[in-house]
């Protein structure tokens, strides 16, 4: 568990799924980092469906060990209690695959150097209550858009399947440490096959690249501040996030959501704080878990980063406001 009163929250919000060095700009009420390099994460693959937890958004204090939360109400859940070696839920999960060059967005916007699969080998339960999206090195023989890939993994997205719009949405998750490796737990708006990215909104509730162990982000992508120039915000816990599972979560209501680590909220975003940009999150948007290597953010693979590499989730699990909150 991380000791709070050394935890560094940074002073002023700044961009994700950027590059690492950059020169931040205040224009008006937002702050953006401006990347010495391209790139944003993209995905140009739609989502949509099932019911939704009702608005509110009540305050938490503490992370939750349990399902049970005060003054919120289970609405949707996986706990990945399933034997060692089950695939993700299809009732709850599909996949994205390959390198992005059939959805037209070749190296998943970011120059990402992974092929997704939807094997077993890459995103299966392991026995002890967590699903493990595992990153490895590629057989060879398998073609990336940059020549024979060097890595699989996996992208799972619960679009089609269930949709999500308010409440609290949260997971414990335990990133791999290492140079290169790129984990997130994000989400996209439903109306993406509409409207396009980022005007369907894009939710990062948690991203961790491995050259900065102790760094989290948290940030928002919508139309006039996407890519580099997202609003967001990061934190610098006292050690690194793979020593660990943490709880990280989003509290989610109309014109307003909030980001927790461990229960400590260390970032907010109103449509005050992208004016005169559209505030694009009162919708709904599905959920995704991923594990990247390489790309602009991810940065390059280091030589002492081991393969395969585990990201572990515990569970993941959406709140409804609790009635009378």
């Amino acid at each position: 568990m991380s000791r709070w009163p050394d935890a560094r929250v940074s002073e002023r919000p700044v961009g994700s799924r950027a590059g690492s060095q950059g020169l931040l700009l205040r224009l008006g009420t937002v702050l953006l980092l401006v990347a010495c390099g391209p790139g944003a994460a993209v995905s140009t693959q739609p989502g949509a469906s099932s019911a939704a937890p009702s608005s509110g958004a009540p305050s938490s204090t503490a992370p939750s060990g349990s399902a049970e939360l005060e003054g919120w109400r289970l609405a949707w859940a996986d706990e990945f209690d399933e034997p060692a070696g089950t695939k993700p839920d299809p009732r709850h999960w599909g996949y994205e695959l390959g390198d992005g060059r059939t959805a037209g967005n070749q190296g998943w916007g970011n120059r990402e150097l992974q092929w997704y699969t939807d094997d077993a080998a890459n995103a299966a339960t392991d026995g002890q209550g967590n699903l493990v999206i595992t990153a490895r090195a590629a057989d060879p023989g398998l073609d990336c858009y940059y020549g024979e890939c060097r890595y699989t993994s996996a992208r799972l997205l619960t679009r089609d399947r269930y949709q999500v719009r308010f409440g609290r949405i949260e997971a414990r998750l335990q990133v791999p440490p290492g140079v290169g490796l790129w984990p997130a737990f994000w989400m996209l708006g439903t109306d993406i096959r509409q409207v396009g990215w980022p005007d369907s909104g894009e939710i990062d509730v948690m991203e961790n690249v491995g050259r900065q162990p102790q760094r989290l982000y948290g940030t928002l992508h919508g139309p006039g501040y996407s890519g580099d120039h997202g609003f967001g915000r990061t934190i610098d816990l006292p050690d690194p996030l793979a020593d660990d599972f943490h709880v990280y979560a989003v509290e989610w209501s109309a014109g307003h959501i909030r980001w927790f680590v461990d229960g400590r909220q260390y970032h907010e975003a109103t449509p005050a704080d992208v004016a005169p940009h559209d505030w694009v999150y009162d919708h709904e948007f599905f959920l995704l878990l991923n594990l990247a290597v390489g790309g602009n953010f991810g940065g390059p693979v280091g030589e002492e980063t081991v393969f395969p590499a585990e990201y572990r989730i515990d569970y993941v699990r959406v709140y409804e406001a609790a009635p009378g909150t």
